[in-house]
């Protein structure tokens, strides 16, 4: 019974990650170069060279606007067709997910949790609308890591499973850098020296792997240096890897435990259930330590430790730099949730009781935030909130009661709600939230009021989706003397910026007036708990009616 109700679950949450993929606008800034730098390479004819804002942009490889170039020549230009890309990435890793819980677990139901509680999270669920290179980079590791579980369980097949593996290392390298070839590295390298087999690493064929991340590589490296030199390619290694991992690279410095909350969240609910992991698997050492489930447990259990700190040591941290962790976070947990539903393991049965009812607890504190922030009558009153914060309480404080009095009730409680929660997310709040997104809007009025030869100018705002609405270079700039220059220019100018912004410099303008007038969403937490009226961006014109 529990298996058809699993099924059914993963089936409804599956289909919520395809509906109105293009109903909501670009988010902006990750997803707008990859709607529109695609576009760009489409009407230009030039598949080498990517550009976005009709202007060159080299700081990530080129696979990934591949992808979607690909599927505008089969679908169209659209948000929609961007999205399926991500989509696909998405349940590309729960697939993943539920292989490796297959390798990792003896329970039969494993599997089915581990797929289920990744696609069920609602962080995931949104990261597979709007993030396409870390998406698609996560999928990509994530099937290099399969690839060689599955090598050690079944020998048989390691030549053709070892090839694949480094077929998707260089689809990784080609997505976004060498990070996808040196993390999995140094992951199988301390899976090995764990065991103290370190001589295998010669049957790892890594001679013909190297040849074949090569080819996968080189075509597109080769053809952009007989295009512009070393230039580009001296760029991207050292200042957007060597660079960002040594040094500071934007305004915030985040300390080494930066990572911890970032873990939880991005794999929640199996997360929680990290530490009896780490607990049960210390525990299990003088037992199965070497059955094949094991070492699949130890491979993943590295896979997490040492992404989550290579990224801890260096000097920029971006929270998505550890997402290639989830389908292994959800493997490792669906195991040790599924073993402690079957009698037998007395401190298993505790540890999945005391992780369920965390995961309850989590669930009401969810739900209770949610209305506390966007379902009282604010000015950031979001449709549906109640609606998930209500579902969120109630399933949150079910999965506390049945936690140590059914365990399998709780997990199909616990999921059951986050399945909910994602539809309403995606039905009523994503609707909702597009009154506070001003770019559409916006670019409608620029359209409505630009002539030919006008100038369109963003100063001080990162609204970088407008050039994919407008399809027309944008100037943008932080800097004022920058942006008065262009204003006293003399030529007609269109210019989006904040209104303080544009009360602080309006003295030193040129004679201006406002076009339009689009309030959006301010993420600061005191904004959110005392809300005022929520900050404007303005469109203004230098040609004004008399």
């Amino acid at each position: 019974m529990i298996v058809r109700v699993l099924q059914v679950l993963l089936g409804v949450v599956l289909v919520g990650y395809l509906v109105d993929l293009g109903g909501s606008s670009i988010w902006d800034a990750n997803e707008a170069y990859y709607v529109e730098t695609p576009r760009e390479m489409i009407d230009s004819g030039d598949y080498v060279n990517p550009s976005f804002n009709y202007e060159p942009r080299f700081n990530k490889p080129v696979l990934s606007y591949w992808i979607v170039a690909g599927l505008y020549h089969l679908f169209g230009v659209s948000v929609a067709v961007q999205r399926m890309a991500i989509t696909a990435a998405a349940l590309i890793m729960v697939f993943a997910a539920y292989l490796l819980a297959r390798a990792a677990s003896m329970h039969a139901l494993a599997p089915l949790v581990a797929a289920l509680g990744l696609a069920a999270n609602p962080r995931f669920f949104m990261f597979a609308r709007r993030i396409m290179i870390d998406v698609t980079l996560a999928a990509l590791m994530t099937l290099v890591l399969l690839c060689f579980a599955m090598s050690e369980r079944y020998p048989q097949r390691r030549r053709w499973l070892l090839i694949a593996m480094y077929v998707f290392v260089g689809l990784g390298v080609l997505t976004k850098g060498p990070v996808a070839a040196v993390l999995p590295a140094l992951v199988f390298t301390a899976y090995l020296a764990f065991y103290r087999e370190l001589g295998r690493i010669r049957t790892m064929m890594i001679p013909a792997g190297a040849v074949i991340v090569l080819a996968v590589v080189a075509p597109w490296y080769v053809a952009l240096y007989r295009d512009s030199g070393w230039t580009h390619i001296a760029e991207f290694f050292i200042g957007e890897n060597l660079e960002r991992y040594t040094s500071l690279v934007g305004p915030q410095s985040r300390g080494p435990l930066f990572y911890l909350p970032v873990m939880l969240t991005d794999g929640l609910p199996w997360s929680l259930a990290l530490p009896a992991v780490v607990a049960g698997w210390i525990h299990e050492r003088s037992t199965r330590w070497t059955s094949p489930e094991s070492r699949t447990r130890t491979l993943l259990l590295l896979w997490v430790a040492v992404i989550v700190v290579f990224f801890s040591l260096s000097q920029t941290k971006q929270d998505l730099y550890v997402f290639p962790i989830v389908a292994a976070v959800a493997a490792l947990g669906a195991d040790l949730v599924t073993r402690g539903m079957s009698p037998g393991e007395d401190l298993v049965r505790r540890l999945v009781g005391s992780t369920l009812a965390a995961a309850g607890v989590a669930l009401v504190g969810l739900g209770l935030a949610m209305v506390y922030l966007f379902g009282r009558k604010t000015v950031y009153a979001l449709d549906g909130t109640w609606l998930a914060g209500a579902i969120a309480v109630a399933g949150g404080a079910a999965t506390v009661w049945l936690a140590r009095r059914r365990p399998p009730a709780a997990v199909v409680a616990l999921l059951a709600v986050l399945v909910a929660v994602n539809w309403t997310l995606v039905l009523r709040v994503l609707p909702s939230f597009e009154r506070y997104k001003p770019v559409v809007p916006l670019s409608e009025a620029v359209l409505a009021h630009a002539r030919e030869g006008d100038i369109v100018v963003h100063y001080d705002v990162a609204l970088p989706s407008m050039v994919f609405y407008l399809k027309r270079h944008i100037d943008m700039t932080y800097a004022p003397d920058v942006f008065l220059e262009r204003m006293r220019s003399g030529s007609p100018v269109l210019a989006v910026l904040p209104d303080d912004r544009y009360q602080a410099l309006r003295d030193e303008l040129p004679p201006t007036c406002v076009v339009a007038r689009q309030e959006t969403f301010d993420a600061k937490l005191k904004e959110l708990v005392s809300p005022r009226t929520p900050p404007a961006i303005l469109l203004i014109s230098t040609r004004c009616p008399p």
